[in-house]
């Protein structure tokens, strides 16, 4: 691939052109209550080509890497239909690089599939032996993805990327009513991460049940505290997804509130995306336009500083690519995508935080949500009254919603505890779920409005 991709891209009329090339094996289990529903393995050959000319964009994705010439020559003859003005992407240095492979037990090599469905068989033992526990969902995925960019600028890239992704869901029953607990973990190709959880998810059942019986908190506005799941939630769906740039660029609206240099939070709050972490799911080296990966800030000291970025975004809006364009396989072209985003911690310990509360409410985990802009709506799996400073009675799962720069700018105790959620995935533009991680320590909120009786 080192001389076949580079001579592909000799030859054609356009400003820009780049191939991608990808081998990728996927494991898939999955249950609902007791049935097997889904068990397998995949495997798959394939690329694309992306050609520029004029601002307009050409795109070819194929299973069969024969004629690449042809499948180049096709892509740039889109792009001229496209293009109708002067436009040139933000321009990076050359990179020739061949990233080693830094996989602790590899799934797809070391792990046999019986012995994947051996764990899951004895984690659903558990779920469905739990009192009241009525059925169960469990969704495993694994993949091992290797990858070849080639562009027309003289950049070379071979990286290996490595996924896993489990999610446990207990969902318990009595009398008519209906609660769930869900335990989701991933890693980037590491299967100890999701083994020996059999302590956790008999836990998780009997949360599950304990939530049949639990009251429903008093709606209104009151001090919440989040853990680092549904904080990291917060910090990725409610403000992360307001960063791409993307969004911004064919926003007006979203130009006129995401103003560099503009105040949303005290001096305590920092919001970071970026790839370089170590260990993490939505880490890399480079990213799928071949733009090394970096550590943006996006909120420093509570003022926005930067936005994340593809290079035809940092050009269009005379800013800084940031490395991240990513796309999910080879049949989608990269499009501005988080990576790992998080709040970073501060300096309260979580007796701290909760100490001065008279009354208020823990929101720990999360199960779902909606934003629409500036606006969201997230559901947190469990819930806590917080009485005189002590942790108090179980409540059922609370709906918490509102504006998410006033929230921010109602953070006003951060904790020390920063720890990284790697059980999600993100959707965008029909490219889902993309492998990411989210994280915060945490965090007290005042006047945060909650749902409830």
């Amino acid at each position: 691939m080192r001389d076949e991709l580079p001579n592909a891209l000799r030859g054609h009329d356009a400003d820009y052109i780049e191939i991608r090339l990808e081998e990728s094996h996927i494991t898939r289990i999955v249950y609902r209550g007791k049935r097997l529903e889904e068990i397998g393995k995949t495997s798959s050959v394939g690329g694309n080509v992306r050609a520029l000319v004029k601002g307009g964009w050409g795109f070819v994705s194929f299973n069969n890497a024969d004629k690449l010439q042809d499948k180049v020559e096709l892509a740039a003859k889109q792009a001229r239909l496209a293009g109708k003005q002067d436009f040139k992407l933000s321009q990076t240095e050359p990179i020739i690089d061949v990233v080693p492979t830094e996989i602790k037990r590899d799934p797809m090599t070391t792990i046999p599939l019986a012995s994947k469905k051996q764990l899951l068989d004895g984690y659903n033992d558990i779920i469905l032996s739990t009192p009241k526990i009525q059925t169960s969902n469990i969704g495993y995925h694994d993949s091992l993805r290797k990858i070849a960019f080639a562009n027309s600028e003289g950049t070379y890239v071979e990286q290996t990327k490595a996924d896993i992704n489990l999610r446990l869901t207990a969902i318990a029953a009595e009398d008519g009513q209906v609660q769930q607990i869900g335990l989701s973990l991933g890693s980037p190709g590491d299967f100890s991460a999701i083994e020996s959880l059999q302590e956790q998810v008999k836990q998780m059942s009997e949360r599950a049940v304990r939530l049949l019986s639990a009251p429903q908190a008093k709606g209104g506005e009151c001090t919440v505290v989040l853990d680092p799941v549904l904080a990291g939630v917060f910090a990725h769906e409610a403000f992360g997804h307001l960063s791409e740039a993307d969004h911004i660029y064919e926003n007006k609206r979203l130009q006129e509130i995401m103003v560099l240099g503009r105040r949303f939070g005290e001096r305590h709050l920092n919001i970071v995306d970026g790839a370089t972490v170590p260990g993490l799911r939505g880490s890399y080296k480079y990213d799928d336009e071949g733009v090394p990966a970096t550590k943006t800030y996006l909120i420093r000291e509570g003022v926005l500083e930067s936005r994340l970025h593809s290079r035809e975004t940092a050009a269009k809006m005379g800013e800084k690519p940031t490395g991240n364009a990513r796309a999910i396989n080879y049949s989608f072209p990269p499009i501005v995508r988080m990576t790992n985003t998080y709040i970073e911690p501060g300096k309260s310990s979580f007796d701290d935080i909760i100490s001065d509360i008279k009354e208020g409410i823990y929101a720990k985990d999360w199960y779902g949500g909606t934003t629409a802009l500036e606006m969201f709506t997230f559901s947190a799996a469990e819930a806590y009254m917080i009485r005189s400073g002590k942790i108090a009675e179980l409540l059922r799962p609370v709906v918490l919603s509102g504006n998410v720069f006033v929230t921010m700018s109602n953070i006003d105790a951060i904790g020390n505890d920063l720890q990284m959620n790697q059980g999600g995935g993100c959707g965008k533009g029909a490219q889902s779920p993309l492998p990411v991680s989210n994280g915060s320590p945490h965090i007290r909120i005042r006047h945060c409005l909650i749902g409830g009786r």
